[in-house]
């Protein structure tokens, strides 16, 4: 409680913002001490980024947001395996109940609270949901679980708290309190959403076909209808970036994926990695007669 207490004393945009720019300032000596203070403190593997060498990133904020070399992390071939949208660790995953996730043992929020709409959460009433927090050390670029065609964006505001393990078991509804991007895509077998969490310190949620879109902090609900705009992104394309770490909700409706068993709390995953298996009547088995 206390912690609770004192995050929400905090100034969140403030001290957000004050980050953006520390993180951007191109000083030789600063921004070597901040990536080496990274690299050495939460053991960076710079083998598999793309640019290996921490002195050639013009930044802090570019080694933050730093790509992967070619085939760093492989996709299944399979189309029916749900793929592992960031890498980082599990927070939670599993059914939603009666249209509520699972925060933490004890804690819970709904879907029309995270998506700040209600007509639209009742698409994932008793769908499933995974939720994984991205920690200083991880790759911070968000990929497709399966393709997708871009229906809306949906800019809640909120505020920043922290989404550490320690202040999502302290803070009451801390995902539908914090400022987010909910991406609403159309896929293969119905729609899925995919929710980008800000956080206390995150300066920035950016992607692929918009550009940067937090900030500017909202101070209302902002939606941005695509469809018909042709953005079509394949499983496993890049979709969005986080500026400084955060958390990514995914959403699916009743029905549409049998989550995989290995996705308990605080378990390590990576982009591309299986979490489940579409439906057999969106991918049916080989040999097996379809249900549709």
């Amino acid at each position: 409680m206390r912690l609770a207490a004192l995050q929400t004393l905090l100034p969140h945009r403030a001290l957000s913002a004050i980050v953006r720019q520390a993180t951007r300032w191109t000083w030789s000596p600063w921004k070597t001490l901040l990536i080496r203070q990274v690299v050495r403190r939460y053991r960076v593997d710079l083998g598999e980024a793309a640019q290996p060498d921490p002195a050639a990133y013009p930044h802090f904020d570019a080694f933050f947001t730093r790509g992967l070399k070619p085939g760093a992390r492989p996709i299944a071939s399979d189309r029916s395996v749900l793929l592992c949208p960031a890498d980082g660790r599990i927070s939670e995953a599993g059914q939603i109940d009666a249209g509520r996730l699972l925060q933490a043992k004890g804690r819970a929020f709904t879907a029309a609270e995270l998506l700040a709409d209600p007509v639209a959460a009742d698409t994932y009433r008793d769908g499933a949901f995974v939720t994984v927090y991205l920690s200083p050390r991880d790759y911070h670029r968000v990929h497709m679980p399966q393709d997708g065609t871009l229906v809306e964006t949906v800019h809640v505001p909120g505020r920043l708290f922290s989404v550490a393990p320690s202040a999502v078991t302290a803070i009451p509804r801390l995902f539908a309190r914090n400022e987010r991007l909910a991406c609403h895509f159309e896929g293969p077998g119905g729609p899925f959403a995919v929710v980008m969490v800000g956080a206390l310190l995150v300066s920035g949620v950016e992607t692929v076909w918009a550009g940067m879109q937090i900030p500017p902090y909202a101070r209302r609900i902002v939606r941005r209808d695509w469809r018909g705009r042709g953005v079509r992104l394949p499983r496993g394309a890049e979709m969005a970036r986080f500026h400084m770490g955060s958390t990514v909700i995914l959403l699916l409706p009743a029905g549409a994926a049998r989550l995989a068993g290995h996705l308990a709390p605080r378990h390590p995953v990576r982009v591309g990695e299986d979490i489940g298996r579409l439906s057999e009547t969106i991918f049916p088995t080989p040999g097996r007669a379809s249900t549709m």
